[in-house]
């Protein structure tokens, strides 16, 4: 496998080193090239992902933290105030919707193409977007009120890469990104919350993206 560097998607670290010399293999035969506290990458021993030109993105699906909804509510005042099933739903969509618009515009824009369907090369990916903790949520009330805090939240991505033709799992990357914020109290709303998610999005997808370019730029050299 010609891959000198493989930055890690999410955290934009090299793990040339580590591709070589697996830490382990779990149950699928997929070897463990780095697992820390924030993240953790898995590949195929065969993996080469400088023949995919293509991809097909699927939309992301997104599960919040346990118990996210009853924490919210502990510290809410009135019932009008209190997170409800439709508000969880309208911010997964957002998410999801998002998480496609911020991917495909960084892939476009390095020359890969958006698929319909499976090809010799093009490649499947499938993003799950787990724990999402928004920590100050615009909720649709009659109410007010204004919601301050210095970090709009955390949020863990699973995604998973899949040759289109064999269907065979490529590589597997969990990486949990959480906003610092900037140090100080904020008010928190339905803007500021997608400027925030976008701009962890736009970290993972820069980072996927080069680790396609580096791939075929191995392959040059």
């Amino acid at each position: 496998m010609k891959i000198s560097k493989f930055p890690l998607i999410l955290a934009s670290l090299a793990v040339a080193g580590l591709l070589s010399s697996p830490v382990s293999a779990n149950a699928d035969g997929m070897e463990l090239v780095k697992h820390t506290r924030m993240t953790t990458v898995y590949k195929d021993p065969g993996a080469d992902l400088s023949g995919y030109t293509s991809f097909i993105l699927e939309d992301a699906s997104v599960a919040f933290k346990k118990n996210w909804r009853r924490d919210q509510n502990r510290e809410s005042l009135s019932l009008a105030s209190k997170a409800n099933e439709k508000d969880m739903q309208r911010i997964r969509d957002k998410i999801s919707t998002s998480f496609r618009e911020v991917f495909v515009k960084e892939l476009t824009a390095g020359g890969y193409q958006l698929a319909e369907k499976p090809g010799e090369s093009v490649l499947i990916i499938r993003p799950a977007i787990v724990n999402l903790d928004v920590i100050a949520p615009d909720l649709k009330t009659a109410s007010r009120n204004r919601t301050y805090s210095e970090s709009a939240g955390e949020m863990t991505l699973n995604l998973e890469l899949i040759d289109s033709l064999t269907n065979d799992k490529v590589v597997i990357v969990r990486d949990r990104k959480r906003d610092l914020g900037y140090g100080y109290v904020q008010w928190r709303n339905s803007v500021t919350n997608k400027s925030d998610a976008k701009r962890m999005m736009k970290s993972w997808a820069k980072s996927f993206r080069e680790a396609l370019d580096d791939a075929k730029d191995a392959v040059r050299q």
